[in-house]
């Protein structure tokens, strides 16, 4: 008999299976086989995104950031890298009975300095209560709209050979703060939690991007793994422009994970045409939150669906969809 496993929700491939064989069996449409994160809709005389994200992060407060901060800004960059301004959020709370008020409205608090900083607002909600035990003190669900305003409408199918592949930053910053939370290991960890919707303007309204995608669970990874797939290409990336912190290099090393399967919930992957990457990585570089940005492999026309990394030497291996994620309740 077969169960549901933390696994599952891990945004791997068991996540993948689940939602092939299952889900898809039962809801499929056209707008789920747009398989992005966000659905496009066609609405007398626009267009518009719709998302939705669930967040159960343990613990609820970590270096960077906590679950209210998450929630907002998780639906906000999957609306954001689907080429839409983010608007409108619904609220979804969760809680568990003996959930001390005072933490909860920190985390209320946290939910309206995000959204603000996001320039979004939160215009409905719902809030139920579960008996003590039967939860974790507070899950929430946020569902995002945002309007389409540029006719550079990226997708996962997309990627052409030739592309180059960018991203703003360090990875696996995220996955990261929140195993060291977890494990009491000392060193400096902070999760890259923030919005993207403004980084990603000002790059789509000035350069055509194919694919756009946040590595969030299963980090690079399953992402790359995931565009590979849609749009039918290899990608190949280069490891010495992968920008990851040494010390995040190193705990992955210790505890033998992969460092590029780890959550990320600042960054953006965004696949370019190569005559305009070098002028976008500009662009990129010029907003905060891509001061670290760097150009990190390229779309090839085979092996297709494959991901594979070339060291410096010439070496490659394949970067594999994760099986499940590295830590469960990342997000």
């Amino acid at each position: 008999m077969e169960i549901v496993t933390l696994a599952h929700g891990a945004g791997g491939r068991l996540t993948e299976r689940l939602i092939e064989n299952l889900f898809k069996k039962y809801l499929n449409n056209e707008y789920l086989q747009q398989g992005d994160d966000g659905a496009v809709l066609s609405l007398p005389g626009t267009k518009v995104v719709f998302s939705t994200d669930s967040f159960v992060v343990n613990p609820l407060f970590f270096p960077g950031g906590d679950i209210g901060k998450l929630a907002v800004y998780g639906t906000v960059n999957d609306l954001a890298v689907m080429g839409a301004e983010p608007l409108f959020l619904s609220l979804g709370l969760i809680l568990e009975e003996g959930l001390e008020l005072s933490e909860l409205e920190k985390i209320i608090q946290s939910i309206a300095q995000a959204a603000e900083k996001a320039g979004v607002k939160i215009v409905t909600g719902d809030t139920k209560v579960v008996e003590k035990g039967k939860g974790d003190k507070i899950y929430i669900n946020t569902a995002g709209l945002g309007i389409i305003n540029t006719p550079n409408n990226p997708s996962g199918k997309k990627a052409r050979p030739g592309d180059k592949i960018l991203v703003n930053g360090y990875l696996g910053d995220h996955g990261a703060a929140i195993l060291a939370v977890r494990e009491n290991i000392p060193g400096d960890f902070t999760s890259d939690c923030a919005p993207l919707n403004e980084l990603v303007k000002s790059i789509i309204q000035e350069y055509p991007v194919h694919a756009m995608r946040d590595p969030s669970r299963g980090g690079l990874a399953a992402t790359l793994n995931e565009i590979a797939k849609q749009s039918n290409v290899g990608i190949e990336l280069w490891e010495e422009k992968v920008p990851i912190r040494p010390q995040v290099k190193t705990l992955c090393g210790y505890l033998g994970l992969d460092v590029y399967a780890l959550a990320n919930e600042g960054k953006v992957i965004m696949i370019v045409p190569p005559e305009i990457a070098e002028k976008a990585l500009e662009k990129i570089k010029a907003h905060p939150l891509g001061k670290d940005a760097a150009i990190i492999g390229e779309v090839k026309e085979a092996p297709a669906g494959l991901v594979y990394v070339k060291n410096r030497i010439g070496g490659e291996r394949i970067i594999n969809m994760p099986l499940g994620e590295n830590l469960p309740r990342i997000c």
